[in-house]
């Protein structure tokens, strides 16, 4: 699914509403939830799941081509756990 999805979505929800108004909600929301996720804040949708940052500490990893070793800076990345509903319904096809 592609934003324009998502957006087309909203306006078939919301008859009155105009496109832009709609990708404007849709850029607000995904906005605010990385801002969210950036400031090392959990961000849970009900019916959908949750995210949240996840830091990964420094290590050694090994260059395939070589087998040399090598420095890997710490990180942050983002869990993405999905809810029990979304897997139920993920399950069901």
């Amino acid at each position: 699914m592609k934003r324009s999805d998502i957006v087309r979505s909203i306006q078939v929800q919301f008859k009155h509403m105009r496109a832009t108004d709609a990708a404007a909600i849709l850029d607000t929301v995904a906005d605010q939830m990385m801002e969210s996720v950036a400031n090392g804040n959990r961000i849970e949708v009900r019916g959908f799941g949750t995210f949240q940052p996840r830091a990964r500490a420094t290590k050694i990893g090994y260059n395939p081509c070589t087998g040399q070793p090598m420095h890997l800076d710490a990180s942050t990345t983002i869990l993405f756990k999905p809810s029990r509903e979304l897997t139920k319904k993920m399950n069901e096809q």
